[in-house]
């Protein structure tokens, strides 16, 4: 689950990281009036989950309250496009915050590695850029100390990873205790990623997190009662976010072929043989076992929300999963839902001959194995237009 800018700052106040005076608004006069109380020049910056929000026009600078109304005015409501989101995303908030006159930026950071399985603490003297961008281009500009599990990060830890990537002897102490708050943050929320890009050293001597990103463990949301709430904001796309309501597993895909299977593993292969077999997948949906008639009907439902859907594919093996059940819930679909588009069945296991023959007669195409499902959904779709 990642969090918008301003939502990683607040919890990296909490742990006294130092980051810019400022609020997040929804409206030109919100941020007209951040803009008077704080009483100097603002950045506003739109609060999207996405990169490149400067190239993309969602950060600009103001010097007085009234620029302030009119940067929210041109950011929010419009879709900024970025080459790492080059479908776009809609602005619904901008944060309003202190403008800084920075004198140089550092990128730290925590992460999992899974090859010692432990948390990774990364810094690197080149800030204010991605880092898989600093990687590929100053490969030894990142240094990088796994931290114990049982000790936590320790101060020798920290001074060796600032050491090594190269930071001043008196910038060592502030940036010590910056990255001991970050990693604080990291483990009490049970974020998977925590990251100050630029950490940025200001004209007066200040070191802030001019810009934060982190990225919550799904898993552990039941124990993160605060965050949970901010779960479904964090979900930009609208079916991804009715997909979360409903308790499917959906991610969009960007295609024109749906994809229903029951099984993460059995799925994934599924959008495979489709992109095999020449065509794109719109989606990936898992209806998990056991599933019942209406969470299948509720998977066709979410499926067919999206409009550039011109067929759907259905891969069920049955185990704790039936297939008579899971044809129940296709037949139901095709009752109440407008199905104008091809669909492919492949059901095996478990009654899967009697799902088959409960689809006996109806539109519904059957076939034999995946890669055959495969093939008929994409030569269908390309038939269809």
């Amino acid at each position: 689950m990642k969090l918008h800018e301003y939502q990683a700052k607040q919890i990296l106040s909490d742990f006294g990281v130092p980051t810019p005076q400022g609020e997040v608004v929804s409206t030109p006069a919100g941020a007209k009036a951040v803009a008077e109380r704080l009483g100097k020049p603002v950045v506003v910056k739109a609060q999207v989950l996405m990169g490149g929000r400067g190239k993309a026009g969602g950060i600009k600078l103001a010097q007085t309250p009234d620029e302030a109304a009119h940067a929210a005015e041109s950011i929010l409501g419009k879709r900024l496009i970025s080459p790492q989101n080059p479908q776009g995303l809609v602005a619904e908030k901008v944060l309003v915050e202190e403008a800084v006159e920075i004198k140089h930026e550092y990128y730290i950071g925590i992460t999992i590695d899974r090859t010692p399985q432990r948390n990774v603490l990364m810094v690197s003297r080149y800030g204010g850029m991605d880092i898989e961008e600093v990687a590929a281009q100053h490969p030894d500009a990142i240094a990088t100390v796994a931290i114990d599990p049982l000790l936590g990060l320790t101060d020798y830890a920290a001074r060796e990873a600032l050491y090594a990537a190269g930071i001043p002897q008196e910038q060592i102490r502030p940036l010590s205790a910056i990255l001991h708050g970050l990693y604080r943050a990291y483990i009490a929320v049970d974020a998977n990623l925590a990251e100050i890009n630029p950490c940025a050293v200001l004209a007066d001597g200040r070191i802030i997190a001019a810009d934060a990103k982190i990225t919550i463990d799904e898993n552990a949301l039941y124990r993160q009662k605060r965050l949970e709430a901010l779960h479904e904001e964090s979900i930009e796309d609208p079916i991804e976010a009715e997909a979360s309501r409903r308790g499917i597993a959906y991610v969009r895909l960007g295609g024109d072929i749906g994809i229903i299977g029951n099984g993460a593993g059995l799925v994934m292969c599924t959008v495979d043989e489709v992109a095999r077999a020449g065509g794109r997948p719109a989606n990936f949906l898992d209806i998990g076992g056991g599933a019942k008639a209406d969470r299948v009907r509720q998977a066709v439902e979410l499926v067919l929300m999206d409009p550039n859907v011109k067929g759907l594919l259905f891969n069920i093996f049955g185990g704790i999963t039936r297939g008579d059940e899971v044809a129940r819930g296709m037949l139901e679909a095709f009752e109440t839902l407008k199905v104008n588009i091809p669909v492919v069945v492949r059901l095996a296991g478990t009654h899967a001959e009697e799902g088959r023959a409960l689809l006996q007669g109806t539109p519904l195409i059957p076939a034999e194995t995946m890669q055959e499902a495969a093939r008929k959904i994409v030569e269908l779709t390309r038939a269809a237009g």
